[in-house]
């Protein structure tokens, strides 16, 4: 392909790309019908990291195959694309025009799929989804309530688009945002769309994103950059992989965005070494991008030049705080540094430097193609737009899950999300991973966004959502998140790390049925301490696991402080399996036992040896009769 040398080339090019994706865009049954012919179809299949574990590659290979032996090569394309958000349910294959969704498709199904639905015209029903709450197959992906009230902006083009291939992108409007930018307007006037738009950094933080690139551009300085953060850390949280994975150019047309906005001419994205997928995916868009010049110098005929490279982390949870990420490019141990000065003023190699995560700037290219007021017309009075999370735990439909700013906790959860799995009692909600806090039953009907999760001592955080059912133990999910915390720590200041340490010590205590009232009161103020003394975000926002949980659900902390109990049976070291007179001497227990501590003669009561018991569960889940009890 040539270089591409004008917005108008630009546009042209748009017109012939679009009409290529034309096939894949859903019809409803009677447009289908009223064509009175063999319409031609596109399949998508989708080649996210959690797809392509499961054999992705190997079904379009096979359904190339079949197509081709049927004859359809001229009527049929099968493509890869991003990750559908429906990841509990992959390998996903759509087809469209007739919007037909696909779900947990092997590669032994494509010959199935060609010969019933592309050559008979019948859905292959035991691949369609079926609704947990009304218990009936659903064939189109907008009928289906996991999809109904979301509204993708920054996954947009995830499950769409090829991401390998940038004519697509370019078919969807790419590019054409930062055409605009920088060919008819002016760095403030792009500044004033992000301000007026209110849209805020999905990273965790909130800050207005338009204000943090005002910042920046009032700095002068001979050198500026922009920075991605792709150090995705938080347990339970893949949006920006994601993203990255579905729908690279998005992030690339609007890091050139922003270094056009502030006068940036270099741009760097700081990703894990464990995302590979991304990172082939972002090398090959960059490839593609400097290729047609929408990077590089001269910017489509233009003097502006805007170039990115790719720096790698090794997974340090604190490297996503954008000081210590900072340091890490630089070649420097990833610590934390007191702010101000900010970034914006001195950042990168002490020059102004804005940074804003993967999910802030795949909304930034549609902000600018539809306009600030667009934007703020979703969402609330204070968080603007939608906000992806990553629904997982003890929920039916895991994956990602993006919705308007607003939407209720029980929307998410039982709209969305298809209720608690085993028909389970809700129990808690943990937003924000190990820098945020849980949320109760009382609180479902909360509208999700920043200043309504703080209020209640939770936080946004990235968008991880991890669902708990009965069967958790609060205690013990306070104690995994300061587990990860501290190992996560980079020491630097002694509230973080000796202060997690000790917290954790008094968890760990209580867990073990060791711990006493006064561990209680001294969690409680140790917690408030490390919040007000710690220097990043990492230590400051550490405890909130503890103390959320400490004030929603306290009877379960004084449960294990007074009466030795866990009452979710979780907690190894303070429950006990005991042998009921139900027990019909079938011995199963005793052959699951990896201790050997179950006796008794066949089809005579058993016995638990409690001094060797390790509490690992293998004869509860093994008897056929409920015979064992845990108390």
């Amino acid at each position: 392909m040539n270089r591409i040398n004008s917005y108008e080339e630009l546009q042209n090019l748009f017109q012939d790309y679009s009409k290529k994706l034309k096939m894949r865009t859903p019809s409803r049954e009677e447009e289908l019908e009223a064509e009175n012919k063999r319409c031609k179809r596109h399949i998508t299949v989708c080649g996210g990291t959690g797809c392509q574990s499961s054999d992705s590659p190997k079904i379009i290979e096979n359904l190339r195959k079949e197509i081709e032996k049927a004859g359809l090569s001229d009527e049929v394309v099968v493509s890869v694309t991003g990750c559908f958000g429906f990841c509990e349910k992959g390998p996903i294959v759509h087809i469209n025009p007739d919007n037909t969704f696909y779900i947990q498709v092997t590669p032994d199904d494509a010959q199935e799929l060609v010969s019933e639905h592309l050559l008979n015209g019948r859905s292959v029903q035991r691949l369609l989804y079926e609704e947990p709450s009304v218990k009936g197959k659903v064939k189109r992906q907008d009928e289906m309530s996991f999809y109904k009230k979301q509204h993708r902006i920054a996954l947009r083009n995830c499950g769409f688009i090829n991401p390998e291939d940038i004519t697509e992108y370019i078919g969807v409007k790419g590019y054409l945002a930062l055409a605009q930018a920088i060919i008819q307007m002016t760095p403030d006037e792009v500044i004033k769309v992000m301000i007026e738009s209110g849209l805020r950094g999905r990273g965790g933080g909130g800050f207005p994103t338009g204000k943090k690139w005002a910042s920046a551009k009032s700095y002068e300085a001979d050198q500026k950059y922009i920075i991605c953060n792709a150090d995705e850390g938080d347990p339970g949280a893949f949006m920006d992989r994601s993203i990255l994975e579905g729908d690279p150019n998005s992030v690339l047309e609007a890091m050139a965005i922003a270094g056009y906005s502030i006068g940036a001419s270099k741009g760097f994205i700081y990703i894990r070494a464990e995302y590979p997928l991304a990172v082939n995916r972002i090398k090959i868009a960059l490839k593609q991008a400097k290729e047609l010049g929408l990077l590089g110098d001269n910017i489509l005929g233009t003097d502006f030049s805007f170039d990115i490279e790719l720096k790698y982390g090794a997974g340090a949870f604190v490297c996503g705080e954008e000081t210590a990420l900072i340091h890490s490019i630089e070649g420097k141990r990833g610590e934390p540094t007191n702010k101000p000065p900010f970034p914006a003023e001195s950042g990168l190699w002490g020059k102004p430097t804005s940074v804003n995560n993967v999910e802030t700037f795949a909304n930034i290219p549609a902000i600018i193609i539809n306009g600030a007021k667009w934007y703020s017309s979703i969402g609330t009075a204070g968080s603007k737009g939608t906000k992806v999370f990553a629904l997982a735990g003890k929920i039916n439909n895991v994956g990602l899950v993006e919705v308007p700013m607003g939407t209720t906790l029980r929307e998410i959860i039982y709209d969305i999300g298809g209720g608690i799995k085993n028909g389970r009692k809700f129990k808690a909600v943990q937003t924000g991973g190990p820098s945020g806090g849980c949320i109760t039953a009382e609180n479902l009907d909360l509208s999700i966004d920043y200043e309504s999760l703080t209020a209640i001592g939770s936080m946004m955080g990235s968008g991880g959502m991890i669902v708990m059912d009965e069967d958790n133990c609060m205690v013990d999910i306070a104690k995994f998140y300061l587990q990860f915390t501290v190992e996560e720590s980079c020491g630097k200041c002694t509230p973080c790390r000796v202060g997690t340490k000790r917290l954790l010590e008094i968890l760990t205590k209580i867990t073990d049925g060791e711990g006493t009232e006064q561990d209680l009161a001294t969690l409680k103020s140790l917690g408030q301490i490390i919040k007000d003394t710690s220097l990043c975000g990492l230590g400051q926002t550490a405890p909130n696991p503890v103390l959320s949980t400490m004030k929603y659900f306290w009877d379960e902390y004084v449960a294990h402080v007074r009466d030795h109990r866990c009452p979710a049976g979780v907690c190894k070291k303070l429950i006990r399996f005991e042998i009921t007179d139900k027990c019909i001497g079938c011995t199963k227990c005793a052959r699951s036992c990896p201790v050997s501590c179950i006796s008794g003669n066949v089809k005579g009561i058993h016995f638990i040896h409690q001094d060797k018991c390790i509490k690992c569960g293998a004869c509860y889940s093994s008897c056929p009769v409920n015979a064992i009890s845990k108390i």
